[in-house]
């Protein structure tokens, strides 16, 4: 989303748009310089979203009880590294997907095409969209990688990759191109609600702090606490797609190249709600958060830092 536009008072957008190759790299930089702090988180958070799959409440161990307590597992038994299981994955993922979601509604706002009613909002969900699609691979073998591990702590299905390139190499010989795209009828729901929701509660979170007058004009602390706000709005609308998502990802093909498990995002939806209850849909809410909000901050951020300097140097 515009980080200039929502961090930054308008005069200082320049005098035109960024050139489109040079602001995907921003953007795309800018995300992945966040992963690599919040990684481990998302390893937790796909682990608590498989745990479970496809059985009725209370019959199963839960192996894993909460953020801290899963961390600890992981590290206990995997190791630090294993805490960064599937990160290049991630980073191919998050430079893939915001790269075009940030460059794209960027572009949308200096050419002035999201200044109509709801513009912003439409805007949003459309970069979403279209981010979640390009980088669907890249999510698929991230999923894959981050739900691997020993057996004493394994949950959902194991695929047993060795590398991302192998892992994309195996899909393809199994599934064929469309393999690679496998899951992404639950991706670009969930990424086209989680932009539209963090674009819209994001800019009304800094303009009721900016308002308020609770500090400088230009004090990182709005952002700051207007990124919170957003979190918690994005953690609660984004989630069950988070959830179905994951399953949907991870599910192991059969002979014909169908998921074994879930037909689809209906199936995969009425399926957790039917063996885990609403609560299932809810899995790794808390991780999602706590990556999510430092993770907006610090990409935000940046991205504007490197934006508002290759605007100074291009104009």
């Amino acid at each position: 989303m515009s980080v200039t536009r929502l961090l930054t008072p308008p005069q200082t957008l320049g005098p035109g748009p960024l050139w489109p190759p040079l602001d995907f790299s921003l953007g795309a930089l800018a995300c992945c310089g966040a992963c690599v702090f919040t990684n481990p988180l998302e390893v937790v958070k796909t682990r608590l979203q498989l745990q479970g799959e496809l059985r009725a409440r209370g019959s199963y161990q839960r192996l894993y009880r909460g953020v801290l307590q899963a961390l600890w597992l992981v590290g206990r038994t995997d190791g630090v590294r294993g805490l960064q299981k599937g990160l290049t994955a991630a980073l191919l993922y998050q430079g893939l997907m915001n790269g075009v979601r940030l460059g794209f509604y960027s572009y949308t706002q200096a050419s002035g095409l999201a200044d109509g009613p709801g513009g912003s909002l439409i805007a949003g969900a459309a970069a979403g969209a279209l981010g979640a699609f390009v980088a669907s691979p890249a999510y698929l073998v991230k999923t894959h990688l981050q739900a691997q591990t020993v057996a004493a702590i394994a949950v959902g299905h194991q695929h047993n990759h060795q590398s991302v390139s192998s892992a994309l190499l195996s899909i393809y010989r199994r599934e064929g191109v469309t393999g690679l795209w496998r899951g992404v009828n639950g991706a670009v729901p969930r990424v086209t609600v989680g932009s539209a929701a963090q674009l819209s509660t994001f800019s009304s979170a800094k303009d009721w702090v900016t308002r308020a007058q609770w500090f400088s004009p230009h004090s990182w602390l709005i952002a700051l606490i207007a990124a919170m706000i957003s979190g918690v709005a994005v953690s609660i609308t984004m989630t069950p797609f988070d959830v179905i998502s994951t399953r949907l990802y991870n599910q192991p093909v059969d002979e014909f190249k169908r998921g074994r498990l879930y037909s689809g995002f209906v199936d995969c939806l009425m399926k957790v709600c039917a063996a885990e209850g609403i609560v299932g849909l809810y899995k790794g809410m808390v991780p999602v958060f706590v990556r999510l909000a430092p993770h907006t901050v610090l990409s935000m951020l940046i991205w504007d830092v490197l934006r508002q300097r290759a605007l100074l140097y291009t104009h």
